[in-house]
This record gives C-alpha cells, sequence and structure tokens, in this order.
C-alpha cells in the first residue's frame, strides 16, 4: 500500500481513475442484454454455460422448494443463530426506516394525504463469486417484506447451503440459478421462465453494474453498485485495526478501493507495516489481495483538507475511530460511516441492521444507502370539497393565464 501526499494533483487523478468508464464492461453487458431481450431463455441459458459453466437446461433454472426447504439440515445451528441475530436487527432498522401514511389541510376544505404501497414485485441480485453472498440476501428481502413487497425473486449463479438456509429462514422460495449481465437482464425484461420484475436490487461486479444501468429503461433500479470503498480517516489511533479495516474491503474482489486517510507521516508508516504483517499472516483465500492492491494511504496537511477531500469523493464507508462526533460534523457525503474505535466495518457489513447496499463511485453525494422506502411508492391523494375549490379558482386562473394554458383555467372557470 503506498503512501501519497494528499495533493489536488492527488485527488484529480484518485477521482478521475475512479470515474473511468469501463469500456470493455459496458460493450459486453451491451451484446448480454440485447441478446437476452431478444431470443429470452435461449440467450439467458446459453450466456450462462459459457461465462458460468452451468447447464440450465439440465439443472433447471430455479431451484426446486425441497432444496430450499432441506438445506437449513445442512448448516450449522451457529450459522442459524446469527442469521437470525443479523436478520432481527435489519429487520428493526427497516421498521423504522419505512415511509408513514399522513394527511394534512392545506386549506379548509382541500386535504393532501400520502399513502404509501409497497412495489407489487422485486428481484434480488446476490453476488456469487468466491462464496454467494449471504449478507446482501438479508439486506435486501428483509427491508422488502417490511415494505410488503408480495412478490420476491431471487437470483446467485451459485448458491451454497448458507444462501439456501437463509432463504428457507426468510420464507422466499424463488431462487434462480443464474447470475451476470444476463440475470439483470432475464428480471429486467423477462423471459419464459423469469417473469419481469418492476425493480431490481442488490449490488454486483463491472458487468452486472453496467447491465443495470443499461435495463433502467425497462425496469427500475436501486443504485449503481459497483466495487466496494472504505476510507478511514484518523490522525491517531490503532494502527493495527485501521489495517485490518482496510484489509476487510479490498478482500471483496481486485478493483475494491481503500484509503486511509491522515495527517500523520508516522501512524501512515505504521498502517502500511500493519497492512503488510496482516497480508501475510492472513489465509490462502486472501491471495487476491496483494500490498499493491490493497489501496492508498493518503497524508493531508490537515483535517479540514482531508475532509473536503472525503465529501468530494463520497466513499462508500466511512471509518472515524478517533475525534468521531467532532470530524462528523464536518462529513456530509458517505454511504455509512463508523463513529469510534470499535466500530469495525464488517461489522455493518453483517449484524448491526444498518443497510449495507450502498452508493459508490460518488453517488453518495446524491443519496444514502438501501433503505425500507426504496421498496414503496408514496402516492399523493387530494381531497378537495367546494368551500376548497372556490378559494382556490381565482389563483389558479391567474396562474394558469399566466403560462397561456387557457384549458386549464377553463376546466376551472366552468366549475364556478
Amino acid at each position: 500500500m503506498r503512501i501519497l501526499k494528499l495533493t489536488p494533483r492527488t485527488e484529480k487523478w484518485l477521482l478521475a481513475r475512479r470515474a473511468q468508464r469501463d469500456d470493455e464492461a459496458q460493450s459486453v453487458a451491451a451484446e448480454i442484454v440485447a441478446d437476452v431481450r431478444k431470443r429470452g431463455d435461449a440467450a439467458l441459458l446459453a450466456w450462462t454455460k459459457k461465462l458460468d459453466g452451468l447447464d440450465l437446461s439440465r439443472d433447471g433454472v430455479w431451484i426446486s422448494k425441497e432444496e430450499i426447504r432441506s438445506a437449513k439440515a445442512q448448516v450449522s445451528p451457529d450459522f442459524l443463530k446469527a442469521i437470525r441475530r443479523a436478520a432481527e436487527n435489519v429487520c428493526r432498522v427497516a421498521e423504522q426506516q419505512l415511509p408513514r401514511p399522513w394527511a394534512i389541510e392545506t386549506e379548509p376544505g382541500v386535504r393532501i394525504s400520502q399513502r404509501v404501497s409497497p412495489i407489487e414485485s422485486i428481484g434480488c441480485y446476490i453476488p456469487g463469486g468466491r462464496f454467494s453472498l449471504v449478507s446482501t440476501l438479508v439486506m435486501t428481502v428483509i427491508p422488502a417484506q417490511v415494505a410488503g413487497v408480495p412478490h420476491i425473486a431471487a437470483v446467485c449463479p451459485r448458491p451454497n447451503s448458507e444462501l439456501l438456509a437463509t432463504a428457507s429462514l426468510l420464507g422466499i422460495e424463488k431462487i434462480a440459478r443464474v447470475g451476470g449481465a444476463q440475470a439483470i437482464a432475464a428480471l429486467a425484461c423477462g423471459t419464459n421462465s423469469i417473469p419481469q420484475v418492476e425493480k431490481i436490487f442488490g449490488p454486483g461486479n463491472k458487468y452486472v453494474t453496467a447491465a443495470k444501468q443499461l435495463v433502467s429503461s425497462d425496469c427500475a433500479i436501486d443504485m449503481p453498485a459497483g466495487p466496494t470503498e472504505a476510507v478511514v480517516l484518523a490522525a491517531d489511533g490503532n494502527a493495527r485495526w485501521i489495517a485490518a479495516d482496510l484489509l476487510a474491503q479490498a478482500e471483496h474482489a481486485r478493483d475494491a478501493a481503500s484509503y486511509f486517510v491522515t495527517t500523520s507521516h508516522s501512524l501512515a508508516q505504521e498502517v502500511q507495516r500493519e497492512i503488510k504483517w496482516q497480508l501475510a499472516e492472513l489465509p490462502p483465500g486472501m491471495a487476491s489481495v496483494s500490498t499493491e492492491t490493497a489501496g492508498t494511504i493518503l497524508v493531508a496537511h490537515s483535517l479540514e483538507q482531508a475532509c473536503a477531500f472525503i465529501n468530494r469523493f463520497a466513499p462508500e464507508h466511512l471509518s472515524l475511530p478517533e475525534n468521531a462526533e467532532r470530524l462528523l460534523q464536518k462529513i456530509h457525503s458517505a454511504g455509512t460511516v463508523f463513529l469510534g474505535p470499535w466500530g469495525a466495518q464488517p461489522l455493518g457489513d453483517y449484524a448491526t441492521g444498518s443497510n449495507h447496499v450502498l452508493p459508490t463511485g460518488g453517488w453518495a453525494r446524491k443519496r444514502g444507502g438501501l433503505s425500507a422506502a426504496d421498496f414503496v411508492k408514496c402516492i399523493s391523494v387530494q381531497t378537495i370539497r367546494r368551500n376548497g375549490f372556490l378559494r382556490l379558482a381565482g389563483t389558479v386562473e391567474t396562474l394558469a393565464e399566466s403560462e397561456d394554458l387557457m384549458a386549464h383555467r377553463n376546466a376551472v372557470r366552468v366549475r364556478r
């Protein structure tokens, strides 16, 4: 992990590198999406066999309910206990996030109210690289259930026993063994095997992210959740813990981004040494992470400069292990923030209850993480009585005339 001085030039390079369009991913995703749109199941099966080595014509697209239900017997009691604990916390947070119906009288005789209705059908994309991400199933399904979504389907190319056991615990019995851009296209456009959904949720690799953006005209998406990002900001603190948080997010993929931002050159060197030592101690499964791909350490000349950079970068995960409350006041763009030295980032990935589907690539400047509110529609209802109509008629006629919309004016005038 390199140590760089945080300068305008360094910041410009980092932001430009992250914003760089991946033309290869866009091109591949576009070809797959177009093929699934045109040929439906035939394309879905062909791409799944080519990219994932799965023969869906033999194994079937959907996993049987019996296989899902029986998976609980194949996992440990400790795993089931952990999933229940995590699910309970995610449910508690989702219940707080859910928008509520309300009503207000803006004028006598004019009542505006809000109805909250769930989206009718959704698809949950569960990444299935080295391991099926059980936690993503929890983070997407539970808010949907809290919101009252009646039709929930999940897709994952290689669901393991833990994923199927979790689905069984959550009452999910529709899981398709498909992944990649072809799964996104099938959910968005519909095929004979996979019904079209109204919105797709869940993170994925660069091809999945590109496909989600391509199908957004056919189907709503939660956000372009791409490669994971982690930033730790500290002028002092426990170098071992800081290094561990950075490596935790770097473990996701080679294109994950982990940054330590500090004003202390000595702490920067301590963290650099810790990363090297911890990498040497980690099991072979971390072979994809090296000191070159683990991220970058940035030394700022002041905390003000560091916070300004973070707000422009808008990271997915931000840790403030020291002077947390004071620094938090200076931060206004981040997907999620961990306060204090005990806020290990994996706690949020799994079990605190806060959702781990978060904006990446600077999207935290525009929106927050996934919440129960993403699974509902807020519908405004306007109830206007005669006295309310008479109070507003003149105002509306005047405004309609100012825009030269005479039919608007007439729709009011004929009722006088």
